[in-house]
């Protein structure tokens, strides 16, 4: 089969024989959280008792929508949390995480962000973009991680100012050259700063992370978790939206602030998403396991051409990116331009690197997704800096990651 789906789509010999290498490392890895992930998805879902009539949703004001409704419990009951908050309104995960903040960090109140720098676009709205929480009178504190882990020496003498009344993770990488952060490393820093400061509120930015391991943030010791619903946890299905999951108080708090105190979490109308929201949540671990199987191979196609990849193919994974170092901007540009070949919309498009907001370099993306954004379907992007890595992401089949990697591949030996 891997004969063939290489002469189809034009691969040398070269590619063509690092490709069965490949397949063969990356055909014995084992998916032991995603099978967990899914008996556990059945079970919620039996529990929760929803009815056909659920499916309707609302339009308007969106009160008693029976479909958010059962929708947020489910969350809350995957996460091991007390509520949830998850809204189209929320337009990406950015947005959660800066409602979040300025609902539950008082002007003249400080974040400690403990994982180094946001990601640039959250690092802008933290900091430099007009209306940035720091103009608003949020005052902002860093601690960068020493040697990929968390520096709890320097956590802790943040945590004396006590200004503090959050504290952030981000779990994925974002354009960093660092490992994304697994739950049995965040668990013992959580439990730490709840032991040292009860008072501060742990936000985890779980983009990426959501049904790779069979824990969420929130079951141990995160305060709230946050994230889009095009990403993991969409199966692919929804159109859009965000999420805020965790302690009740704090969940209602955020909603006061996005929607309106007095109204809080009782509106936000599901506008006829209700039925994909929910079937995308049901099938979100079967669809995570295809993202894992894809980019195990993609690993082991690139580590066998000679590119630096993390994780490497069969290492435990914490989310679904994976690095690749390329080492320099051609070859990134190719890579996205080989990747973007394979894509079943806009597939006959050429990515070039341009501006995108919050970012200071410029940027390329190859993406060709049914909802725009949606980084569970297969893309990639990258900024043009040191060191040159390209960030593969998604695949709702592990098939379509594999023929997007192999022209990729195929993109680096022609340029």
């Amino acid at each position: 089969m891997m004969d063939l789906l290489c002469r189809r789509l034009g691969v040398d010999e070269g590619v063509s024989r690092a490709a069965k290498r490949a397949l063969e490392r990356s055909r014995d890895v084992t998916y032991q959280a995603q099978r967990e992930n899914r008996w556990r998805m059945v079970h919620a879902f039996m529990e929760e008792g929803i009815t056909e009539n659920d499916l309707a949703g609302s339009v308007g004001y969106g009160y008693d929508d029976a479909a958010r409704d059962h929708y947020e419990a489910l969350l809350a009951k995957i996460f091991g949390a007390e509520a949830s908050l998850a809204r189209l309104s929320l337009v990406s995960g950015t947005h959660a995480i800066v409602a979040a903040v300025r609902a539950l960090v008082s002007p003249g109140k400080k974040l400690l962000a403990i994982t180094g720098a946001p990601y640039d676009t959250l690092r802008n709205a933290i900091l430099h973009a007009p209306h940035s929480l720091l103009a608003g009178g949020i005052e902002y504190a860093q601690v960068n991680l020493t040697n990929r882990a968390f520096d709890v020496e320097a956590i802790d003498r943040e945590l004396k100012d006590g200004e503090i009344a959050a504290v952030f993770v981000q779990r994925s990488r974002g354009y960093a050259p660092r490992p994304s952060l697994g739950i049995s490393t965040c668990a013992p820093v959580f439990e730490h700063i709840h032991a040292v400061r009860p008072d501060v509120v742990i936000l985890v930015d779980n983009c990426y992370g959501e049904l790779v391991e069979t824990q969420e943030p929130t079951h141990v010791g995160a305060d709230v978790a946050l994230g889009s619903l095009i990403k993991n946890l969409g199966g692919g299905l929804a159109p859009g939206g965000a999420y805020a999951i965790g302690r009740a108080e704090l969940i209602e708090k955020i909603a006061a602030h996005h929607y309106s105190p007095g109204l809080r979490s009782a509106l936000g109308p599901t506008l006829g998403a209700a039925r994909a929201l929910l079937q995308g949540l049901f099938i979100a671990p079967m669809i995570v396991e295809q993202t894992m199987r894809g980019l195990d191979f993609a690993a082991a196609l690139f580590a066998e051409l000679g590119y630096r990849v993390d994780p490497q193919c069969g290492e435990a994974r914490t989310d679904t990116v994976l690095a690749i170092e390329l080492g320099s901007a051609q070859r990134v540009l190719s890579f996205a331009q080989g990747l973007q070949r394979a894509m079943p919309v806009n597939a006959r498009f050429r990515p070039e690197p341009g501006p995108v907001p919050g970012y200071p370099e410029p940027v390329i993306m190859s993406s060709g997704a049914f909802v725009s954004g949606a980084t569970l379907e297969l893309s990639c992007d990258g900024p043009l800096r040191e060191p040159f890595e390209v960030y593969l992401q998604g695949g709702l089949m592990a098939e379509h990651t594999i023929a997007g990697s192999l022209l990729a591949a195929q993109a680096l030996g022609d340029a």
